[in-house]
């Protein structure tokens, strides 16, 4: 048997898996909940069910660097089908479950992708409507759809028809780390996605990266990554479905969002990666309950954060902390299965206070930064380098970072992309002389940790010429137990504005401008003057992903939400 390469070390990800499910055998790895059950698929299995896909994509007419569109929630058949494509010489174009029609018509025609694999009824009369006219001349289905839809495949019996041996594909995959692996469409906070060419040795750069990482600080074993975020997210991607496979972990996929609490409780997960608005949530969620059990509780609650902000600890608060982690701690630690190890923030920036607030339940959060140009890791927090909640810690190994003159964070190596799909031009914008340029701004501290202060096309200047971060603001008026959701605004005027989504449950259904108004006057209390926010409006809705003023990843759309509230925003100012 081939020796299991070490993470991130393999030829391409189709050889990284299939070596590590050879070594795995009939271990567990991909778990899914069906009909109130856990139940998993082993390695072994999983590399027969992708031999097989790739035998049946081949007989549908696939040939090397054909496209294959991927729209499906996340479940088993979503890593197969990544693997599956990718092992029969495709590329992977993964596009979200709430895309539209008009979403998949942009992502089909623009990638030239001439199959699609769809997981539900729903998904597939939707990329039905897109591929109208297109290039796309055949569907499998995961889930079976009605019986007449023309050139539907039914997954189960494409792999039935097609067996194939994981050996032979694994002899059969000599493509390398430059061939391209998928093209994951950027999410739009701007405007029209653009496919980001993503090649093998990208992922497998940020795999070996992120495994040297948790090598480092924590004890391997027995891990499980619980997946939250969606896989055609490249954040997912890469850290929840490729980086567990070189590390040999298992996968379970939550069943939703609303689900997360028990889904965490029941498969114990040692890792899980998330982005910075469920942090919110998930904050706001355990500080109400805290609350709700009365006065030793969230007296406990309010030492923690105490002791947390502490430069050091005297003899009684030292008796203190062991009383929080026999008690406090301990039901925290409980609720989130008891075996974790990491909490890894990335997508957007974290707010410090959110942060601060898990360490001080003692969880460990880990703030990592990327992009999808980037494969997508660059950056991220570890213990032993010691975590600095503001910074999002030291660069990836083997990738280099360095600050422009005008404070734009530079990016080069392998897990840099190999441009955008057809368009030479942004991707000469993007790339130049080697360096990937992030759009982002930051500094590097004494300790090599990199920080992020803000988008440069996010800043906001005012009137008078000075450069305001909206990000710190929004993330100091969302710490706000009155504040669900916020965007600022004030680009070229003489002061801040916000659009802010209460917290119903806080504040009423109709959100009470006097509780608003105090809580912003609170975090005015801690700006500067030109950060102060002097008027807001409040949303008519909260910013979801389905009125599209979020990404699937739950980024704000700043040019939907400016497009909806702007003139009333504007209005602010006629005062």
């Amino acid at each position: 048997m081939t020796a299991v390469p070490e993470p991130g070390r393999a030829d391409n990800l189709v050889q990284q898996f299939l070596i590590q499910a050879a070594a795995k055998g009939d271990a567990p790895f991909l778990w899914s909940k069906r009909k109130g059950e856990w139940t998993s698929i082993g390695w072994a299995e999983s590399a027969r069910r992708v031999a097989a896909l790739a035998a049946a994509l081949r007989s549908l007419g696939l040939r090397p660097g054909d496209r294959v569109l991927l729209v499906s929630e996340n479940r088993p058949e979503w890593a197969i089908a990544d693997l599956g494509i990718m092992a029969a010489g495709g590329v992977t174009v993964p596009a979200y479950t709430s895309n539209t029609a008009a979403d998949h018509a942009h992502v089909l025609r623009d990638s030239g992708a001439t199959l699609a694999i769809v997981s539900t009824p729903r998904l597939a009369a939707t990329v039905r409507q897109g591929a109208e006219g297109g290039d796309c001349r055949a569907l499998i289905a995961i889930d079976p759809v009605p019986d007449g839809t023309p050139a539907a495949h039914l997954w189960s019996d494409l792999l039935a028809r097609h067996p194939a041996d994981p050996a032979t594909l694994l002899d059969q995959a000599r493509f390398g780390r430059d061939d391209l692996a998928c093209l994951i469409y950027t999410s739009g906070t701007g405007g029209t996605p653009r496919g980001v060419r993503q090649h093998h040795g990208a992922i497998l750069h940020n795999v070996g990266g992120a495994a040297d990482i948790i090598r480092q600080d924590f004890p391997l074993g027995d891990d499980r990554l619980l997946s939250v975020l969606p896989m055609s997210h490249a954040y997912e991607h890469s850290a929840g479905l490729h980086l567990p496979i070189g590390l040999g972990a298992e996968i379970a996929f939550a069943e939703s969002l609303e689900k997360l609490g028990g889904n965490i409780a029941e498969m114990r997960p040692t890792v899980m990666v998330v982005v910075p608005r469920l942090f919110e949530v998930l904050r706001t969620r355990i500080a109400r309950d805290i609350a709700k059990r009365g006065c030793l509780p969230a007296w406990l609650l309010s030492q923690a954060l105490r002791l947390d902000a502490a430069p050091r600890l005297g003899w009684a608060d030292r008796l203190l902390d062991r009383l929080l982690d026999r008690t406090l701690r301990a039901q925290i630690r409980a609720r989130f299965g008891g075996r974790l190890k990491a909490l890894v923030s990335g997508g957007a920036p974290l707010d410090p206070e959110v942060g601060r607030f898990f360490r001080a339940l003692g969880l460990v959060i880990l703030q990592g930064y990327g992009q999808t140009e980037a494969g997508p890791i660059i950056a991220c927090n570890r213990p032993g380098a010691g975590i600095a909640l503001e910074t999002v810690g030291p660069p990836l190994p083997r990738t280099e970072v360095r600050i422009a003159n005008d404070g734009e964070i530079l990016v080069r190596g392998e897990n840099v992309m190999h441009g955008y799909w057809n368009d030479p031009d942004a991707t000469a914008a993007a790339i130049r002389d080697g360096w990937l340029h992030t759009g982002d701004v930051g500094a590097i501290d004494g300790a090599g940790r990199l920080r992020i202060t803000d988008r440069k096309k996010d800043i906001i200047v005012s009137d008078k010429g000075e450069n305001i971060a909206p990000q710190r603001v929004e993330g100091r008026l969302t710490s706000q137990p009155e504040i669900a959701q916020a965007m600022v605004a004030g680009d070229r005027r003489p002061f801040l504005v916000a659009l802010i989504v209460p917290d119903r449950e806080r504040t009423g259904t109709g959100g009470d401008a006097a509780s608003l108004q105090a809580a912003v006057d609170r975090v005015n209390a801690g700006l500067s003057v030109i950060e102060r926010v002097r008027r807001f409006i409040v949303a008519d809705e909260g910013f979801t992903v389905d009125n599209g003023e979020l990404t699937p990843s739950l980024k704000m759309r700043r040019h939907r939400l400016k497009a909806r509230y702007g003139a009333r925003l504007d209005a602010l100012y006629d005062r």
